[in-house]
């Protein structure tokens, strides 16, 4: 995987924090920020795919019975 630099301005006392945990999870600030970057991403992926099935959803709504499976057809483990 190829690597970048980037110098992102950050508070002084929000670096101070993140130097205290990524010293007590024995990691470094890039990983941290790495890691931080990457969770942030997959959210707004998983915000975008709600949204989207929210929307189908209002066009298409479900009909009464679109889901439900007959009684006879359910299996119930043992019986």
């Amino acid at each position: 995987m190829s690597m970048r630099t980037i110098q992102p301005t950050i508070a002084e006392d929000l670096v101070k924090t993140v130097d205290r945990v990524v010293k007590s999870q024995g990691t470094t600030r890039s990983a941290f920020v790495r890691r931080l970057l990457r969770k942030a991403l997959r959210e707004i992926r998983e915000a975008e795919q709600d949204r989207k099935h929210r929307e189908g959803y209002e066009k298409h709504p479900v009909n009464p019975g679109e889901f439900t499976i007959p009684e006879s057809d359910q299996v119930w483990g043992d019986e």
